[in-house]
């Protein structure tokens, strides 16, 4: 964990005036989709947030659709240059590079307001987060750190749609135990100290566990057989 490193001193409105408007307005959009959500932004709003004119996003982009998509892509690509350049070391959390990352864009809230939503970006953003948690797994097992998985990829699965799941209830999150999932690692602990517990200690008795999971496993193959 790490504090965010001190910003260059430039005011918001110089580094902006920098831009070109295509990336004010891509900017000024995922700043409203993740304050209020896709559907709930207008064009009028996103426009006067990048201080052009409607028609001019429309020249850019399209549609409303088409700006999502472009910010869906603008995130994806951070996020892999975020991975790149930080090393988040052997961790569960497939967001701990952006939690590392210097940026003005509120990338977390982003991500939480607009992946329940589905699109092929978020689709592509979900996957690279099962394969690097597949990755960090492997490596903790063989450092003795995780118990070895009887389906490793499904794990990474599980984990990954856990830690999403919480981020996009990131006010609840903030209401009931004091933790900040989208701010830098050190405001997520009170969150993950409880979390961490129930995956180093377990709820379910082994043996309890076992019977579902025979059970589970049972049902299962009976209704491929019957399929």
């Amino acid at each position: 964990m790490s504090d965010p490193n001190p910003g260059d001193g430039h005011d918001r409105s110089v580094a902006d005036a920098d831009k070109t408007a295509r990336a004010r307005i891509r900017d000024a959009a995922i700043r409203r989709f993740a304050r209020d959500g896709v559907a709930a932004t207008s064009l009028k709003a996103i426009a006067a947030d990048a201080g052009v004119s409607p028609p001019l996003v429309v020249h850019h982009f399209g549609s409303k659709d088409g700006l999502r998509a472009a910010c869906d892509e603008y995130v994806n690509e951070l996020t892999w240059r975020m991975k790149s350049r930080l090393d988040s070391g052997l961790s569960t959390d497939p967001l701990a590079s952006i939690r590392q990352a210097q940026t003005d864009l509120p990338i977390l809230e982003y991500i939480a307001r607009t992946i329940p939503d589905g699109s092929e970006h978020a689709d592509a953003l979900v996957d690279s987060m099962v394969e690097d948690t597949l990755r960090y797994m492997a490596a903790a097992e063989a450092e003795g750190l995780v118990r070895p998985a009887a389906n490793p990829r499904e794990r990474a699965v599980v984990l990954v749609l856990w830690q999403l799941g919480a981020l996009v209830l990131h006010e609840q999150a903030r209401r009931l135990l004091g933790a900040d999932l989208t701010g830098p690692s050190l405001a997520t602990i009170r969150f993950w100290l409880p979390a961490g517990e129930i995956l180093a200690y377990g709820v379910l008795d082994p043996e309890r566990f076992e019977e579902i999971r025979a059970a589970s496993l049972a049902a299962l193959a009976r209704e491929e057989t019957e399929g």
